[in-house]
């Protein structure tokens, strides 16, 4: 698992240095008092194909973007810590004379605030309003829009699974319409189909089709055709990672940051049916466990026979509801409205079989090696 995407904050205790051309004053008109500052976002170039944004509010300083593509060609595999993250952060900051992003010790209520609501807190280090969690999965070249097809029949919790018309994208959402998603927003995608799109035409439009540069990140998406990459994000916002104490930077384990996403890499393993009929069902709920017996274990393979041929199931909520949670738990959710050219390819494993294994890194691949001191 690495880090694709950090959105973070710290408010400090003293005034920034003003680093735009442009200051925004508030000022009470009885008063004349000054209420705030704010300098306009501006652009930091980081690399030819990323950016990242900085933003200073009052005493508050703001950066998004990908670290993991800052000064780098491509990001296959970036950085594994958000300590690494914060580095190439506070290196960047440095550069406009503004403070680094330090560690949280502690967490106090804003004067004159009441109650315990989390936007009344204020910490004393750094605060993630966003994080990405990705990674890379390797198929076996080929295999890719066959997994794709078959882990778009699966739910996430409540999170319907969307694929997206080229077949090249799936989406898990609230509304199974591939957007959205207040808490989190989980996606998986061909990684060598997305460099082909978009980083690949950036490359050459910089340094030329005959340069070292571009050929670098061309070897790098023929390894991930030939590799079947399947690239796995969760990106989690900052209304869960305050729900679940991980937005203050120091005062978490981050390691649950890597349960989360574990539990998110678990989403295939359902798929264990092994041919789309009756006796094939009622075998594997059988076997699994599911069913203690023939009877009970036909009855819920005859519902999923059902669902397949597109009939109204007849059955009461309760009825369905058990029937529905054996056939999950092997894969088949009768929950969704049924479609056969999603699930197939993978369901039914005389057509294909699919093996995942975690993308290994190639012995030539360009490691981020810009990293500055650590951050305090």
């Amino acid at each position: 698992m690495f880090i694709d995407w950090l959105t973070i904050s710290q408010e400090h205790d003293h005034d920034l240095p003003v680093v735009c051309d442009v200051l925004t004053l508030t000022i009470d008109a009885n008063t004349n008092e000054l209420l705030s500052t704010r300098q306009p976002r501006f652009k930091h170039e980081a690399s030819f194909s990323t950016s990242v944004t900085i933003h200073v509010q009052g005493r508050k300083i703001r950066v998004e973007g990908n670290p993991s593509r800052v000064g780098r060609l491509d990001n296959l595999f970036g950085f594994t810590s958000i300590e690494q993250c914060v580095s190439v952060y506070n290196a960047l900051l440095r550069e406009y004379g503004l403070p680094g992003f330090t560690r949280c010790t502690h967490v106090d209520i804003r004067q004159g605030q009441s109650g315990a609501k989390s936007g009344d807190r204020i910490a004393d280090g750094a605060k993630i309003e966003r994080i990405d969690l990705t990674t890379n999965v390797s198929l076996g070249e080929g295999n890719v829009l066959a997994y794709l097809r078959g882990v778009s029949s699966q739910r996430i919790g409540h999170s319907i699974g969307f694929l997206y018309p080229n077949g090249r994208t799936v989406a898990w959402t609230s509304k199974g319409n591939g957007k959205g998603g207040r808490l989190q927003y989980r996606k998986a995608y061909d990684k060598a189909f997305e460099m082909d799109q978009n980083c690949l035409p950036k490359i050459k439009r910089a340094f030329g089709e005959n340069s070292e540069e571009y050929k670098y990140v061309q070897r790098v998406k023929d390894y991930c055709a030939q590799e079947g990459v399947v690239r796995m994000e969760q990106e989690l916002k900052s209304e869960y990672l305050q729900r679940e104490a991980l937005c203050y930077w120091g005062l978490f384990d981050e390691r649950r940051l890597a349960e989360l996403h574990s539990e998110f890499l678990k989403i295939d393993e359902k798929l264990k049916v092994t041919a789309m009929d009756l006796q094939s069902i009622a075998d594997k709920l059988i076997e699994e466990g599911i069913c203690k017996g023939r009877a009970s274990a036909n009855a819920t393979s005859s519902y999923a026979i059902l669902w397949m041929s597109g009939h109204h199931h007849g059955l009461s909520q309760r009825a369905f509801e058990t029937h529905a949670a054996r056939l999950n738990k092997i894969g088949i959710n009768i929950r969704n409205a049924c479609d056969t050219t999603r699930f197939a390819p993978v369901f039914v494993r005389q057509c294909r079989e699919v093996t995942k294994s975690t993308l290994v890194v190639p012995t030539w691949y360009q490691r981020p090696n810009h990293l500055h001191q650590v951050a305090a």
